[in-house]
C-alpha cells in the first residue's frame, strides 16, 4: 500500500496540439493540480514573457500549479549561449510563476569528451545555473538521460555533483522512469526527486538499450518498465511530489481523445497501486 498520496500532474508532451491556455484548462476538467510546460512542442512552446504570463494568471484562476518548463538543453555543455537560453527560461520560469526548469543533458555519440570532461562540464553549469536560477528563486530538476549515447546517464552522478557542490538546496532529480530502466540503475533517490515523469513501452521487440522516445506510450496493462513497480518504491520512500505523464509516441499524440486516454492511464495506476 503506498505511503504517501498520489499527486498526477500534466506534462505538455501528453497533448502538444493544445496552446499552453487549453493544457492548463485540460488539468483542471481532469481534476489535476499541476501542469509542466514545454519549449519544444513547436508553435504552442513557451516563448514570450508577455505569453507566460498570461498562462501563469489563468493557471491562478483555476488553481493550477506550473512546475516547470522543460527543458533547458544541452544544460551540461556550458557557453555563452547556453547561459543566455538558461537566462531567457528562468524568466519565462518566473513570468508564469513556475517552480523551477528542466535541465536535459547532451545525447550525442560524437562528444569527444572524456569522464572527467563530463565532469568537469556538469559542475561548471550547476555552478552557473545555481546563480541564474537564483536570480528567481527557481529550482533546478536535473534529467538523466540514459540512452547509451548520453553524456549524463545516472541519477548517482548527477546526485554526486551535486552534493561536491552544496547545492542540494538548488537542484533536484527528475526520476523518468523510462530513463531508469534504460540505463539500469537500481538506486531511487525520492529524498532528493523533485519531479517524477511516467511513461510506459509495450512493444516485446525493443530491447531496453534500444528504447528511444518514439516507443513511449501511456502507462498500461502491457507495460515493460514496471511503473507500478517504480512508484510504489518512490512513494515508499517518501516521495510526494507530482507524477507527469510523458508519452512521446506519435499514436498518443494523434488520439482523438488523449486526454481520455490520459484518464484511463491515471484510473490504471491508482488502481494497481491501491492493491
Amino acid at each position: 500500500m503506498s505511503q504517501q498520496p498520489l499527486k498526477f500532474s500534466l506534462n505538455h508532451m501528453a497533448c502538444p496540439h493544445l496552446s499552453p491556455r487549453q493544457l492548463v484548462e485540460a488539468a483542471a476538467e481532469l481534476g489535476l493540480g499541476a501542469v509542466e510546460l514545454r519549449n519544444d512542442v513547436h508553435d504552442n512552446s513557451v516563448t514570450d514573457a508577455d505569453q507566460a504570463r498570461a498562462i501563469g494568471d489563468r493557471a491562478k484562476e483555476l488553481g493550477i500549479e506550473i512546475l516547470s518548463i522543460n527543458a533547458l538543453y544541452p544544460f551540461n555543455i556550458w557557453n555563452a549561449e547556453r547561459a543566455a537560453q538558461a537566462e531567457n527560461l528562468a524568466r519565462l520560469v518566473a513570468a508564469c510563476g513556475g517552480r523551477g526548469l528542466v535541465l536535459c543533458p547532451l545525447v550525442d555519440g560524437d562528444y569527444p569528451g572524456s569522464e572527467d570532461d563530463k565532469t568537469a562540464g556538469l559542475k561548471q553549469a550547476l555552478t552557473a545555473l545555481d546563480g541564474i536560477l537564483g536570480q528567481h528563486d527557481l529550482q533546478g530538476f536535473v534529467e538523466p538521460l540514459g540512452f547509451p549515447i548520453s553524456t549524463l546517464r545516472t541519477k548517482q552522478a548527477a546526485m554526486t555533483a551535486i552534493r561536491e557542490l552544496g547545492l542540494e538546496q538548488r537542484f533536484g532529480l527528475v526520476h523518468d522512469t523510462f530513463h531508469h530502466v534504460g540505463v539500469g540503475e537500481q538506486a531511487f533517490f525520492a529524498a532528493n526527486t523533485g519531479l517524477v515523469h511516467i511513461s510506459g513501452v509495450e512493444d516485446p521487440a525493443i530491447g531496453f538499450a534500444d528504447m528511444l522516445d518514439a516507443h513511449r506510450l501511456l502507462v498500461g496493462p502491457r507495460d515493460r518498465l514496471d511503473n507500478i513497480g517504480q512508484l510504489r518504491q518512490l512513494l515508499a520512500d517518501g516521495y510526494g511530489g507530482h507524477v507527469s505523464f510523458e508519452p512521446f509516441a506519435e499514436e498518443v499524440h494523434q488520439l482523438a481523445d488523449p486526454l481520455a486516454a490520459v484518464k484511463g492511464s491515471m484510473d490504471y495506476l491508482r488502481e494497481h497501486l491501491a492493491r
